[in-house]
């Protein structure tokens, strides 16, 4: 199909900015999809009228794409990614926009740009969201300034990351936070929900926060309630003690009384492969007595820095960047050690600060959590990396065209729920996600016979494929594998109120 797009000089009283018209819909709700066909009309940045195809044949629209072949739906929402400064510093947002995300959620894994105050170099992991000159943010409302101001091409909505708040207070990070201290972290975690922001994270398994003991985010997480905001976490371990771990989520999302989302659920590690069928028992159990979902990214590899308590020789790492070693990103670990002949610890620990790819997941786990009725879709791209793992411009091609079209794990319509309307809903993200009339015109068009992922680990700066056109809050903003011109038309998303996980 090729996109027709049509200017046209009419009367404004009588005028759409845009008319999609013979789309089939994916609404975003989950529900079965039919052969109708809709027209869909944009109006001041929202959904007008989503009508039967031909209904709207005898209106003007400055914009006409004649969606034919094509699927409508909702753009998608990324809710896990590592995109704080880069929403500021690189506004175009190819990387998400090109694949049909219009949101992102950034301040994950305990790690944001704000509220952050230095006192020197970034520590690990603040370090994956840029250099020490990236952080210009010290209080949230600044850094909601920044981004009204950079109009990125897609939406941002934020997560205040533990690991940065214990930044702000603490000397040293290898240690409890004090009383006085959780009190003033508690402080500016008040001021940022106060200004729109989702709620809290924690990356527990950093060594930066590990040393938090679960009565500091207990404490930590108390005023999120009042704020109708959420819990975050990306456990303190994704390896044998994970169930644990898991228990202590849902003690603090029970304790604070909000919803708890566990970033991207996986079972890390050789003896770690075939749990996931009693990992997600313990998240349905949870379910029972309070709200807890999970997000996942379609890979069996995952990607953050170089961390030395996961490197072994059970499966391959990908360095892919080294502050001391830049020679030596694109190579694995084990022929980096046997080029400098020393054993796969010493190689890791002479490349510090480091980042990696792990090959660590056996794929029948990724794929029984993803089909969860409880996971949403996040990428968890890292957009800094060198050589960044192909999710960053792939995951949510590869949902619809891999492990929907190509192997059937869920209808086309599940597939866009999961990355859509239970994302907004999950996140408070109001009036977006759906395909319904008044809603913010976020959507995708795309072709769900050729629809795919087009980054690999070689090469994974790649567009997608079949993504035919993307609206964010009614501009249309990329056609066709390219961006428009003059189309940064994103906002600043302040929090709603989340729904339970279901």
């Amino acid at each position: 199909m090729t996109d027709r797009l049509e200017h046209r000089t009419v009367d404004t009283l009588d005028s759409l900015d845009t008319l999609i018209t013979n789309v089939r819909l994916a609404d975003g709700s989950g529900a079965p999809m039919t052969d109708e066909r809709f027209d869909v009309a944009l109006l001041d940045g929202r959904i007008h009228t989503v009508a039967p195809a031909g209904t709207l044949s005898g209106r003007h629209a400055t914009q006409h794409i004649d969606g034919e072949g094509n699927v409508l739906s909702p753009g998608f929402i990324d809710v896990h990614t590592h995109d704080d400064t880069n929403v500021v510093r690189a506004p175009e947002m190819t990387p998400k926009l090109s694949q049909g995300v219009t949101t992102v959620v950034v301040g994950n894994c305990g790690i944001s740009a704000s509220p952050v105050t230095l006192k020197g170099d970034p520590p690990d992991p603040m370090n994956l969201l840029g250099e020490a000159g990236a952080f210009q943010y010290p209080t949230f409302k600044a850094y909601v300034d920044a981004l009204e101001k950079a109009q990125p091409a897609i939406n941002v909505a934020a997560l205040i990351g533990h690991t940065a708040l214990r930044n702000n207070h603490m000397d040293r990070l290898d240690r409890a936070a004090t009383e006085a201290e959780i009190e003033g972290m508690r402080a500016q975690l008040r001021e940022a929900l106060s200004h729109g922001a989702l709620g809290l994270s924690t990356g527990l398994a950093y060594a930066n926060a590990n040393a938090a003991p679960t009565e500091e985010v207990l404490a930590l997480a108390e005023p999120l309630a009042e704020a109708g905001g959420l819990y975050a976490t990306h456990l303190r371990t994704e390896f044998a003690e994970i169930l644990e771990a898991l228990d202590e989520a849902f003690r603090i999302g029970r304790h604070a009384r909000v919803p708890v989302v566990v970033s991207h659920l996986k079972c890390a590690g050789v003896d770690n492969w075939g749990r996931s069928t009693e990992i997600l028992e313990a998240l349905d159990k949870a379910q029972r007595f309070q709200p807890v979902g999970c997000d996942c990214y379609p890979y069996t590899a995952s990607s953050s820095t170089l961390d030395l308590k996961q490197v072994t020789d059970d499966f391959d790492i990908l360095v892919t960047w080294s502050q001391p070693h830049p020679e030596q990103g694109g190579k694995l670990l084990a022929a980096i050690a046997a080029d400098w002949g020393v054993d796969l610890m010493e190689a890791a620990k002479r490349l510090q600060p480091a980042g990696a790819v792990y090959h660590c997941m056996e794929e029948d786990d990724v794929r029984r959590i993803l089909r969860h009725p409880a996971t949403v879709v996040g990428s968890d791209g890292l957009p800094n990396d060198p050589l960044p793992h192909p999710r960053l411009w792939g995951a949510f091609p590869r949902v619809l065209g891999r492990y929907s079209r190509e192997q059937g794990l869920f209808p086309l319509a599940q597939a866009v729920h999961k990355m859509t309307g239970l994302s907004a809903e999950r996140f408070g993200l109001s009036e977006r996600g759906f395909v319904r009339e008044g809603y913010w015109a976020d959507l995708v068009l795309f072709d769900p016979a050729t629809v795919a992922d087009a980054a690999t680990f070689t090469d994974p700066m790649q567009p997608a494929y079949g993504i035919s056109a993307v609206w964010v809050n009614g501009v249309l903003s990329w056609q066709n594998r390219a961006p428009t011109q003059n189309a940064r038309a994103g906002r600043f998303v302040r929090r709603g109120t989340p729904q339970p996980a279901l």
